[in-house]
């Protein structure tokens, strides 16, 4: 078991914004943090990764609680990227790796590996975030997320700002990517139909089902497939989301 959350509490200025909750996350599998503005998904995201730490029960990482030196067996992106906007984009890829005192070469080798893997034109790696496209800083913000190799990604939100365009292409690469690298993945969405489409496995041998779950005030109202959301739905509010967004049947 990678993630196991058990009875995770969480509040700020004495108002609770995420818990009871009871979540866990097997190896290799990709699980979608769904809801509304508030639901508490992006500070559940933020007790997995050891940002944030629960006010009331246990939140565990290969059994042990989430900190500093267990985040860097953990990539996490943010919506927008969160790049620095004094580096390069080269210079955000290899920030982590610097850090640890990696050497040129193998810094120059594994960005070279993630460049072909996040399929990032090389003439963005000189530019500054600001002189990037919405989608190229996604990319970037994916490499440097992956330049330590992480056992798994944590994604809040990540194509939240984007156009649809270029949404949908980083939408099947990052499936592609997921089912690549069969890394354990847990990626925050308002989306249901992103949602359904990251739990559809994709082709090879990382590809595999993925489980929603979907939050409302803080609490977990529902998880499984989403196709179980719209047949079964657990009580109206999930009705109700379901139909707001009206989701395509199947995965495109």
């Amino acid at each position: 078991m990678v993630f196991s959350v058990s009875g995770a509490m969480k509040a700020y200025a004495g108002v609770r914004v995420l818990g009871p909750v009871d979540l866990t996350a097997l190896e290799g599998t990709t699980t979608l943090l769904l809801g509304t503005s508030g639901s508490g998904k992006s500070t559940l995201l933020r007790l997995l990764n050891g940002l944030a730490t629960p006010d009331a029960g246990e939140v565990l990482f290969r059994g042990q609680p989430p900190g500093r030196a267990l985040r860097l067996k953990m990539g996490y992106v943010i919506q927008g990227g969160g790049l620095f906007p004094h580096l390069t984009a080269a210079g955000n890829v290899a920030l982590l790796a610097r850090w640890l005192g990696w050497d040129e070469p193998r810094i120059a080798r594994r960005t070279a590996e993630l460049q072909d893997l996040a399929r990032l034109p090389a003439a963005a790696l000189p530019r500054h975030p600001a002189q990037l496209s919405g989608g190229q800083s996604q990319r970037v913000a994916l490499m440097r997320a992956l330049m330590l190799d992480p056992e798994v990604l944590l994604l809040d939100e990540p194509l939240g700002a984007l156009d649809p365009i270029t949404r949908f292409d980083l939408q099947q690469d990052l499936r592609e990517v997921f089912a690549r690298l069969g890394k354990t993945v847990v990626l925050v969405t308002h989306d249901l139909a992103e949602a359904e489409f990251f739990c559809a496995p994709a082709d090879g041998p990382g590809g595999r089902e993925g489980v929603a779950v979907l939050l409302r005030d803080g609490l977990i109202v529902q998880r499984g497939a989403i196709a179980e959301f719209v047949r079964n739905p657990a009580d109206a509010f999930v009705s109700r989301f379901v139909q707001a967004q009206r989701p395509r049947t199947a995965a495109p």
